[in-house]
């Protein structure tokens, strides 16, 4: 019986210990965490201090849970070789999730974009909310939530809108043949000019794209702040179009034209018949 009671003893100290283990591990590993999400965001962007506070957390908390389960008595050989056999079998498993995660690792050393950013991903363009292990997360413009795979950004050709202070608007038009160039190009920068959003630094460009089927294509770009962008692309495209009417210059346009002839029917007498003699007159 006192070799009995003893052993419930022990076992329920290994508890005890095992269970002062965890608590205070998993508070050392919160506060380790912590610390090393502070000290990055001094040197690196809230992302990648994120995700270090994460792993570093995680990395904690598995030295924890093994230490508690030693103090348990549990062979870790045996947790060790299932946890191996078990980790092959989720790899061929998950070679995808892999991938993305390896993927995103790229995407955070290389830094195209970061949380807060415009970006255009394929046919899909929108703010970046989060940099996940294994996808991004876009906010569109017309507020839709779209998840990417780290993977396929890696793969596919991203376009960070929002990654200089300026933006560049280009404005093309077709003018005809007959039109004076140098006068479009007067009432061109007279209207960005008088623009509140466009800027005059860089100056804006006039250029000549060539001869077209309807007339002279033109490229008319202007810079502008990125936050004013679309104010700029709305009010400067109105006050060109307002400038061209005022100054005469004409845009073609393909036109269809439908003409219809038509003619009056009047009533006639039907014509009379010939007669023997005056057919015999014809025939000669």
């Amino acid at each position: 019986m006192e070799a009995a009671a003893a052993v419930g003893i022990d076992r329920v100290l290994d508890i005890l210990r095992a269970l002062l283990v965890l608590v205070v591990g998993l508070m050392l590993a919160r506060l380790a965490a912590r610390t090393i999400e502070r000290v990055l965001l001094r040197h690196q962007d809230r992302q990648v201090a994120m995700l270090a506070r994460k792993g570093v957390f995680w990395s904690l908390t598995a030295l924890v849970l093994v230490t508690a389960l030693h103090q348990l008595g549990f062979n870790l050989g045996v947790l060790i070789g299932a946890a191996g056999i078990l980790t092959v079998a989720i790899g061929f498993a998950s070679q995808t999730s892999a991938s993305n995660l390896i993927s995103g690792l790229f995407l955070l050393g290389e830094k195209p974009f970061a949380v807060g950013d415009s970006i255009t991903v394929g046919d899909v363009t929108g703010e970046v909310l989060s940099i996940d292990a294994l996808s991004v997360k876009l906010r569109t413009f017309d507020n839709i939530f779209v998840r990417i795979p780290n993977e396929s950004i890696l793969k596919d050709r991203v376009r960070t809108i929002s990654r200089f202070p300026i933006r560049r608007f280009d404005l093309k038009l077709t003018v005809a043949f007959e039109e004076d160039l140098v006068a479009l190009e007067k009432v061109l920068r007279s209207a960005s000019d008088g623009n509140q959003v466009a800027l005059q630094e860089p100056r804006p460009l006039f250029m000549l794209l060539g001869y077209e089927e309807w007339g002279i294509g033109v490229q008319f770009s202007v810079w502008g702040p990125r936050s004013e962008f679309f104010a700029l692309r709305t009010s400067l495209t109105r006050e060109v179009q307002q400038a061209l009417k005022e100054a005469g210059i004409r845009i073609p346009y393909r036109r269809l034209e439908v003409s219809g002839h038509s003619e009056a029917l009047s009533a006639s007498p039907p014509p009379q018949e010939l007669g023997a003699d005056e057919d015999d007159e014809r025939q000669q």
